[in-house]
């Protein structure tokens, strides 16, 4: 296997070789078809209860590579860090954001969708207030089921909804889960984010059973990969044999290029659309469609 290096920011990328990084055959996903009609969205929690592994990056590059495809795409802040809104340029304050959503239904959905600066690419935004919703939503009716029935009355307007779960297992995740159709799982390649990886998937397994029959794993996304280190590669195939076919083919390498496109509040697909980064990510979105996981 061998690999070309950027010496500008330190990626490799695959230049030749029969295998990719995940030890299957190089395939080469073709680009989707274009769709007749939109609508109802998928809903696909991006979700990990480790921080730094990849989830709201995925989410935001994710989102516009398929929105370049022509998919009507929303992404949903669900994380009160508000990483998502900042990475796409969009006001977070002093406007309706899905703490809002959930805690009032004096608030439509549609009026706290914003566009950003990707033509097909929507976002409901959050901030710091969301940290309290866990607190409030105790107390609530059908507790876990409040994001489903938010995201139910915009599902028509979209082809994938994407959300941007916060780190961590607790009520907001669940409730993200409970919405959600597919889960893909960002990983990092570094040990400790692969310890995790059981405990999230039994997360899964209990809102299947108790909640959410429908839910599927969609994939598991090897993210931060860098194939110069013994490390990286280690990680990365012990994942495939312990999830097989369930570990995407798509690999996204560790760059630079991505906190420089957060400065800018721009996708890396638009910052640098030649850049390999971008070309794995619209690689995703296509192996997502070719999975059947995105329309």
């Amino acid at each position: 296997m061998t690999y070309e290096h950027d010496p500008a920011d330190g990626t490799a990328t695959l230049e030749s070789s029969d295998l990719g990084p995940t030890g299957r055959p190089l395939r080469e996903f073709p680009e989707p078809e274009p769709l007749r009609s939109h609508g109802p969205a998928r809903i696909i929690a991006l979700c990990n209860q480790k921080g730094g592994v990849g989830k709201t990056t995925t989410t935001i590059n994710l989102g516009a590579a398929l929105a370049d495809y022509g998919r009507r795409v929303l992404a949903v802040d669900f994380d009160p860090q508000g990483a998502l809104s900042a990475g796409l340029g969009v006001q977070t304050h002093d406007v309706p954001t899905i703490y809002d959503l959930l805690l009032s239904r004096g608030i439509a959905p549609a009026d706290a969708i914003q566009r950003t600066g990707v033509e097909g690419l929507d976002v409901i935004p959050a901030n710091i207030d969301l940290s309290a919703a866990e607190v409030h939503l105790v107390t609530e009716v059908a507790r876990e089921q409040i994001l489903a029935s938010v995201l139910r009355k915009v599902s028509a307007d979209y082809d994938v909804i994407l959300i941007d779960c916060q780190p961590s297992l607790g009520l907001l995740t669940v409730n993200a889960l409970t919405a959600s159709h597919g889960v893909v799982i960002p990983l990092e390649c570094e040990y400790f984010a692969l310890r995790g990886v059981a405990l999230l998937i039994e997360t899964i397994d209990k809102v299947r059973d108790r909640l959410n029959p429908a839910i599927t794993l969609d994939g598991i996304l090897a993210t931060m990969y860098d194939a110069r280190t013994l490390h990286s590669r280690e990680v990365l195939e012990r994942v495939v044999d312990a999830f097989d076919d369930r570990v995407l083919e798509t690999v996204i390498t560790r760059t630079v290029k991505f906190p420089d496109a957060t400065v800018a509040a721009t996708p890396i697909t638009e910052f640098a659309p030649e850049h390999p980064a971008s070309r794995a990510y619209r690689q995703l979105a296509r192996e997502l469609v070719d999975r059947g996981a995105v329309a």
